[in-house]
């Protein structure tokens, strides 16, 4: 007996997106492609927003701006759900809170340019970390965290040469 074959499915049809944007939503998409600030992926998304707006099909307008159709959809759904904003714009991204603040960094910097606690010749990072935790600065800090505001500051401590000291 030969296996039974099913039917093939025809493969789902693009869903048709039609949007219309308000006039105040097309100057607005006018103002940013034509001021030239805007990041690429913005200025893209504004351009299929406006050739979708002008009668093109959601896959013509993304091949026209370089985007695949899935794309094109996905931001002209996100324009309908949310508005001009959302479809144009990320939305913010979440990450963790800065560990030190503007004046915990200065004091920290402020702590390493003076001179090393009594029998230490130079800072180390892991000192810097228990000497700002001892001296009230952070409650808490890891060697990593440190080490980057160092590097920002571009201070190298544990190099005498590279501090600038107030004690000449």
């Amino acid at each position: 007996m030969k296996p039974r074959t099913t039917k093939r499915e025809r493969p789902k049809r693009p869903e048709r997106v039609v949007l219309r944007l308000k006039p105040k939503e097309r100057r607005r998409l006018v103002e940013l492609l034509s001021k030239g600030a805007a990041a690429v992926r913005v200025y893209k998304r504004a351009r299929l927003l406006q050739l979708i707006d002008g009668g093109e099909s959601a896959s013509a307008a993304g091949a026209a701006v370089g985007v695949d159709d899935e794309t094109a959809r996905r931001i002209a759904r996100r324009y309908l759900e949310g508005g001009l904003d959302a479809a144009v714009f990320d939305a913010p991204r979440p990450g963790a809170t800065p560990v030190l603040d503007a004046k915990q960094e200065s004091r920290i910097v402020a702590m390493v340019c003076a001179k090393a606690p009594e029998g230490i010749s130079r800072w180390s990072i892991s000192l810097i970390a228990k000497e700002a935790t001892s001296r009230g600065i952070v409650e808490r800090v890891s060697d990593e965290t440190i080490r980057r505001l160092l590097h920002r500051h571009e201070l190298k401590p544990w190099r005498e040469k590279n501090v600038v000291r107030g004690d000449a």
